[in-house]
Parts: structure tokens; sequence; C-alpha cells
């Protein structure tokens, strides 16, 4: 199970600054596993996203 406090920093990131063509309601509306999807295809190709701290 994932950290919820991992989750609420990036649904707030998204809201704060939502990818092109979404909404920041529609950032509000996704669920967990959604939302970790999305951001981790948004950053598969970052070479040093696994170093990243959150």
């Amino acid at each position: 199970m994932v950290d919820k406090e991992l989750i609420a920093k990036l649904r707030e990131k998204y809201i704060q600054n939502p990818p092109e063509g979404m909404s920041a309601n529609e950032i509000r509306e996704m669920d967990d596993e959604d939302l970790l999807d999305m951001d981790y295809f948004m950053h598969e190709d970052d070479e040093f996203f696994d170093e990243v701290d959150w």
C-alpha cells in the first residue's frame, strides 16, 4: 500500500499545476491508483526520477 501522505502531496502538486489537457477538478476526482499511474508515466523518462525526494 502506498503512503497516503505521498498521494496527498502528488494530488496537491497536480491540482496547483494540472498537466496539459486536464483540469484541477479532474485531478481532485481521480482515484489514488490513477493519480500514481499518471505521475509514473509523466516521469518515466526522467533520468533521476527514482532519486527524487518527495
